[in-house]
């Protein structure tokens, strides 16, 4: 896998060199590192991770592309979804969104926000990457018309006075730094990361905390059947303290998360030995998390069952499970395109269509990324119309 990648040029390879070198003198100095803490290093360490630093992550000239990046359908769609709690939340509502990628989605679903006037009091962005927010700062103030840039602003952290309004959070999830752990007879084991006889990354086995312990056997209980001898996977053991810090203040409204992940019984079928993890590098795809840090993108799906169980977690009733292409033609996608389509050139018609398919078909994001929608304190006229129809809440 690794001769098929593009190789990284001397510059990244310097910079690359530098987060491999910090991770190596923690190790050094403490001992073994969780791949939890080695997966946040990668990912956020300050100016050298792969989220913090200046490298283009996003599109056609990064190494991925999200359903922002693919046109405005999929934020005009998701804005029409969320109009009726805007609506009923009154003019002081807020819209929160977790990671705001290239600003792609701020800018169009302020927008449409716009055009359905129900504009939120404050649109706030919860960006780590001082990078990011740099990008999405320049973007919005350059492409919104002044009352609605003015309304936009950025959060260190998740807010901590009482709002009301909405939660957004598409490729949240994927990337929290993930617990990696395997069974030997029958004890629960988690990888850490160690150095080898020539100062490169390995993995190392060790046993696991009460923590890690404990999230493992309630899967099995919730599953039914013991994890195998060497089985090997992903866990969020922080994940329903990471949301209630998240949601704990938001009183009344909606959250609504969009990732790629399966349902609890999916997620660890047997024939998924080695989980999910994944990397990825100029739009390729590989299992290699030491090959590159800082350079490479570093994710795992998402136990939907377990997100659920944290938003109930953390006060917030499930309104709704369901396929992301479900949930988008639900909420008006077809109208959204024949109106676009409609005024469009042939290039641009081309474009359109094929955005939808990137959104929609099972071999594309339809089936792969799925929606999970929370709701605390709002009236059932508040949520998405139709979208009852297609939830699939029974098969968390």
């Amino acid at each position: 896998m690794r001769t098929q990648l593009p190789s990284p040029d001397a510059e990244e390879r310097a910079h690359g060199e530098r987060l491999a070198a910090a991770i190596r003198g923690e190790i050094a100095a403490q001992g073994p590192m969780p791949f939890s803490r080695f997966m946040e290093r990668c990912l956020y360490a300050p100016g050298l991770g792969y989220y913090s630093a200046g490298r283009t992550k996003f599109g056609a000239a990064g190494d991925f592309v999200t359903a922002p990046e693919l046109g405005v359908l999929f934020a005009q769609t998701v804005a029409d979804a969320l109009v009726p709690a805007l609506r009923a939340l009154g003019p002081d509502a807020e819209f929160v969104e977790l990671g705001g990628g290239s600003g792609a989605f701020a800018e169009a679903v302020l927008a449409a926000l716009d055009g359905a006037g129900v504009v939120p009091a404050r649109y706030r962005i919860l960006e780590p990457s001082a990078d990011l927010r740099e990008r999405q700062r320049e973007r919005l103030l350059e492409t919104l018309d002044a009352d609605l840039a003015r309304r936009v602003e950025w959060l260190d952290g998740p807010p901590e006075t009482p709002w009301r309004g909405v939660l957004f959070a598409n490729e949240v999830i994927d990337a929290l730094p993930t617990t990696r752990f395997t069974l030997r007879e029958g004890e629960v084991f988690e990888e850490h990361v160690v150095l080898d006889g020539a100062g490169a990354f390995a993995r190392s086995d060790r046993p696991a905390d009460a923590l890690v312990s404990a999230a493992v056997r309630h899967a099995e209980r919730d599953l039914g059947v013991a994890f195998a001898d060497g089985y090997r996977s992903e866990i969020l053991p922080q994940l329903p303290y990471w949301m209630q810090a998240v949601l704990g203040s938001l009183r009344s409204g909606l959250s609504l998360f969009i990732d790629y992940g399966y349902p609890r019984r999916e997620f660890y079928l047997p024939e998924r030995r080695d989980g999910t993890l994944i990397c990825h590098y100029r739009h390729r795809a590989h299992a290699d998390p030491y090959l590159w840090p800082g350079l490479q993108d570093i994710t795992a799906s998402v136990d939907f069952t377990a997100l659920a169980e944290a938003g109930n977690h953390a006060g917030f009733g499930l309104a709704a499970y369901t396929p992301q292409a479900q949930f988008l033609l639900a909420s008006g996608l077809d109208r959204r395109f024949a109106e676009a389509f409609e005024h469009a050139d042939e290039a641009q018609r081309y474009r359109l269509a094929q955005e939808v398919k990137r959104l929609t078909l099972p071999g594309e994001m339809g089936e792969r990324f799925r929606v999970m929608l929370f709701a605390r304190d709002v009236e059932p006229q508040a949520l998405p119309a139709g979208l009852a129809a297609v939830d699939q809440g029974f098969r968390l």
